[in-house]
């Protein structure tokens, strides 16, 4: 790698891959899939969790990066460095596995987008014409990205503020017709919902809110192309920050217009059917066309950061040498046709899946919990072990709480997520051992150590249990 910044990205290009990644499909199914679970009050605790549970991630992202810049490949490395080699290839795994099932959830929202306005043809976005139009485009954006990933970091750049605008309009809308008395009235429940618990409401929204949080880390995946060490943590909380106080505008809001009944109830993506509720149909279609910007630019930087995570792995020797490989633009060629050979068998999977769109958001959200886990952990270790805090020994002390935070906030999201998706990701990482069993060979290294031998029978027996579950019916996708 050369070490001048010629092809390096800014500050405002780490921003915008934080932003791109994390301003996806999420943001516009946030009315309806609130709606659904709680009111006003339930929302605004919900977010109070998950900001402070995410800002403390955050600052653990930003932490590491300043006191191990030794560590560039980004989020498995962490895991790697604070609880060894297998940990590290579980947290790999599981982040490339997450961001592959994410990039299938772009896919299955721009066909029900699509199946808006040609429902014959798109339905839910799982139909025969809505699998082969996601197949092609899986395939067109390979063949893009591997002209270039600097190349490809410059369009997102682009998507990245043209998607912004038709959520800047909805919440100015929504501003505009803002009724106290309706968000009164749904503040603690609303009318003609069902009774439900506070506890119950903040829980039934936590998952999306980490789905919608996912990307907070996209800096970090690619700090090898900084232009300084320095912007990378600067990027995740500048990109939080602003990502943050959009999602709680638009999840707001909307009960600020209309009854949660009528929240509840829309379409997705629920924000077109929240705008078209407000303003009328040219709402719905404005807010359409931004989703499909939207996805289409959010799949871009996450197609880049599924192989990145692969090829970084493979260098660091946690994942066969084989995705180690670059193309002459630089681009890890073999990860990137791996990726999405998986993305394109689980697109065809949805087609005889009940309900593709909320399983996949699910699944997704659970996936990215254990290495976000293991990078709060990582981060504990760190501050208390005092390495890089050398010329700053007064922040480890800080550090070491935010971190703590952190840990227990994604142990708290895993109880929230239940365990039927547990064990379901548990069944993927089992197969997925075969690539970790191949890379050790290829190094003639000890293939588990005592703690780690432990770790890989428990992740055994609990893929055992989803994989029956799965057969006998008692767990269902």
């Amino acid at each position: 790698m050369a070490s001048s910044t010629t092809g390096k990205l800014s500050l405002g290009a780490l921003t915008a891959m934080v932003v791109g990644s994390m301003v996806g499909a999420g943001i516009f199914n946030l009315p309806g899939r609130f709606g659904a679970a709680t009111g006003p009050f339930g929302a605004i605790i919900a977010w109070m969790i998950a900001g402070t549970g995410m800002y403390m991630l955050a600052r653990v992202f930003q932490a590491l990066a300043e006191k191990r810049p030794d560590i560039d490949s980004g989020v498995f490395a962490y895991a790697k460095a604070g609880f060894g080699d297998y940990m590290g290839f579980l947290s790999a795994f599981g982040y490339w596995l997450g961001s592959c099932l994410g990039n299938v959830f772009y896919w299955v929202l721009i066909g029900s987008t699509l199946g808006r306005f040609f429902p014959e043809i798109f339905g839910d976005g799982s139909s025969p014409t809505a699998i082969i139009v996601s197949l092609v485009g899986v395939w067109l954006f390979h063949f893009m990205i591997l002209r270039g990933v600097e190349q490809a970091a410059f369009i997102n750049t682009i998507v990245t503020i043209a998607k912004i605008v038709p959520i800047l309009v909805a919440v100015l809308a929504m501003v505009f017709f803002f009724n106290y008395t309706q968000f009164s009235e749904n503040f603690f429940g609303g009318v003609g919902m069902p009774d439900k618990s506070l506890v119950a409401q903040v829980r039934d929204t936590m998952l999306i809110t980490v789905f919608v949080f996912l990307g907070i880390e996209g800096a970090s995946v690619y700090s090898r192309f900084a232009k300084k060490r320095s912007d990378v943590g600067s990027a995740t909380i500048l990109g939080f920050v602003g990502v943050t106080g959009l999602m709680v505008a638009v999840t707001l809001l909307p009960y600020a217009n209309m009854p949660r009944a009528t929240i509840a109830g829309v379409a997705n993506p629920s924000l077109a059917g929240v705008l078209e509720v407000v303003v009328g149909h040219w709402g719905a279609v404005f807010i359409s066309i931004g989703v499909l910007i939207s996805v289409l630019g959010a799949y871009l930087a996450w197609s880049l950061i599924c192989a990145e995570v692969l090829f970084a792995a493979a260098k660091s020797q946690d994942m066969p040498k084989l995705f180690a490989a670059q193309n002459g633009n630089r681009v890890p060629a073999n990860a990137l046709w791996l990726t999405n050979i998986v993305v394109s068998l689980f697109i065809i999977s949805t087609y005889w899946s009940r309900d593709a769109f909320n399983f996949m958001l699910d699944m997704t959200s659970v996936t990215a919990l254990l290495p976000y886990l293991l990078v709060a952990g990582y981060g504990v270790l760190l501050a208390r072990s005092g390495k890089g805090y050398e010329a700053t020994p007064n922040e480890r002390r800080r550090d070491q709480i935010f971190a703590w935070i952190a840990v227990v906030y994604t142990l708290v999201m895993f109880v929230a997520a239940g365990l039927k998706y547990v064990l379901l990701v548990a069944v993927l990482f089992v197969p997925g051992t075969i690539l970790y069993v191949w890379a050790r060979r290829e190094q003639n290294a000890r293939l588990f150590t005592k703690t780690e031998l432990i770790v890989f029978a428990v992740t055994l027996v609990a893929g055992l249990v989803g994989a029956f579950g799965l057969l006998t019916g008692t767990i269902t996708p």
